[in-house]
C-alpha cells in the first residue's frame, strides 16, 4: 500500500467526542472514515446519515470484523477502552483510544504488549499535545529558568445526572474525564515522572469524584498542583521558573490558542489538534514508525492517576512508580 493512501479509519461508539473527532477527519487528505459502529442498527444508521460515513456496523464486533477498516478510533466509556482496544487488536486493527487509556498500569502494558507483537500502531488520544501551541511551549520553557512550580486546571459545569461521565461503574469521574490533562500538561512540562503524588477527591452523589485536587512532585523538586472538576468553568496551564512564567489559557481544547508569557499575550494560528492526531497515527500506520504518543505516555499517565486515586482514598502521599523519559517526548 502507498504511504501517500489515506488511512481507512472505523468510529467504534458513537458518542458527541467522536464527531468532534469527525470534525478534524474531513479536513485531511491523510484521513478516509469508512464506517461506524454502534451498539444498534438505528443508532449506527443515524449516525452515518448525519455525518456522511458510507458504512453503519449495528454492532461493534461488526465494525471489528469490516476488511476495509484498517484503524479504529475507539470512543466508548473509559471502563471500555481496555476491552474493546483488546479486540480491535486481535482483529487486526490499528488504534487509537480515547483518553485515558486505562487508571490501570498492567492493562496499558499488555495493550502495547499486543499491538507490538501485532505489528500494530497503538496511541492514547490526548489530542492537545499535538496542537502547534505545545511545541511553541517547550521552546518558552529554557527561557524560564529552573522550573518551579506547574499549576493546571481543567474543569465545566455538569448537571446532567444521566451523563457518563458520572457513572461509577464506566469508570467516570472529574480525574479520569478531565484532570487526566492536568496530568498530561504537568509531565509534559516537567519532562519526567512523577515521585509522589498527592490526591483529594470531593466524592458526588453516584461515587465518582465531581472535583479532584492533585500535588505531584517531580524529580528536582519541582511542584504540580492541579483541580478538576464538574462544578465550574476554567481551564489553564501555568509554568513559573527562576526567570519568568508562562500561561496558556486553553492548553486543552486551543479556543483559543493563546500563550501569556509575563504578561504579553499572543495568539497562535488556529489549527485542528484532532486532524493533527489523526494524521500522526496516520503517519505512524503508513510509515511504520511510532506516534507521539505511545507506550511510555500511557503508562505514565495511567502510574500518576492509580497514584492519586490511591493517595484520595487513603489519605496520604503515595509514590509513583517512574520510568526514564524518553529524549525528545514520550514515545
Amino acid at each position: 500500500m502507498r504511504s501517500s493512501e489515506p488511512v481507512r479509519w472505523g468510529v467504534l461508539g458513537t458518542g458527541g467526542i467522536s464527531a468532534r473527532l469527525l470534525e478534524g477527519a474531513r479536513r485531511s487528505a491523510a484521513v478516509d472514515v469508512v464506517a461506524a459502529g454502534s451498539r444498534t442498527p438505528a443508532t449506527a444508521t443515524a449516525y452515518t446519515t448525519r455525518h456522511g460515513i458510507p458504512t453503519a456496523h449495528g454492532s461493534y464486533e461488526a465494525l471489528l470484523a469490516d476488511p476495509r477498516v484498517e484503524a479504529v478510533y475507539i470512543a466508548v466509556p473509559n471502563g471500555l477502552h481496555h476491552p474493546w482496544t483488546m479486540r480491535a487488536l486481535a482483529a487486526g486493527k490499528h488504534v487509537l483510544c480515547e483518553k485515558p487509556y486505562s487508571s490501570d498500569p498492567a492493562e496499558v502494558e499488555s495493550a502495547f504488549d499486543a499491538a507490538d507483537a501485532a505489528g500494530l500502531v497503538l496511541s492514547e488520544a490526548f489530542m492537545w499535545r499535538h496542537h502547534p501551541q505545545v511545541a511553541h511551549l517547550r521552546k518558552m520553557l529554557p527561557e524560564l529558568g529552573e522550573i518551579q512550580t506547574i499549576r493546571a486546571t481543567f474543569s465545566f459545569v455538569l448537571n446532567d445526572a444521566a451523563n457518563i461521565r458520572l457513572s461509577q461503574e464506566l469508570d467516570g469521574g472529574s480525574l479520569m474525564d478531565v484532570g487526566c490533562y492536568c496530568i498530561s500538561g504537568a509531565r509534559l512540562v516537567a519532562g519526567e515522572e512523577p515521585e509522589l503524588a498527592f490526591g483529594v477527591a470531593e466524592t458526588g452523589a453516584t461515587g465518582v469524584d465531581v472535583q479532584f485536587t492533585g500535588v505531584l512532585r517531580f524529580p528536582g523538586g519541582i511542584g504540580a498542583e492541579f483541580t478538576s472538576g464538574f462544578t465550574a468553568d476554567h481551564r489553564g496551564l501555568e509554568v513559573i521558573g527562576r526567570a519568568g512564567s508562562v500561561r496558556l489559557t486553553d492548553p486543552w481544547q486551543s479556543n483559543p490558542a493563546t500563550i501569556v508569557r509575563d504578561g504579553i499575550e499572543t495568539r497562535l494560528d488556529e489549527a485542528d489538534p484532532y486532524q493533527l492526531e489523526l494524521e500522526d497515527v496516520g503517519r505512524a500506520i503508513r510509515e511504520r514508525r511510532p506516534p507521539l504518543l505511545g507506550r511510555s505516555d500511557a503508562l505514565g499517565q495511567a502510574r500518576t492517576i492509580a497514584a492519586l486515586r490511591e493517595s484520595a482514598r487513603t489519605g496520604r502521599a503515595v509514590p509513583v512508580t517512574r520510568e526514564p523519559a524518553v529524549a525528545g517526548g514520550r514515545g
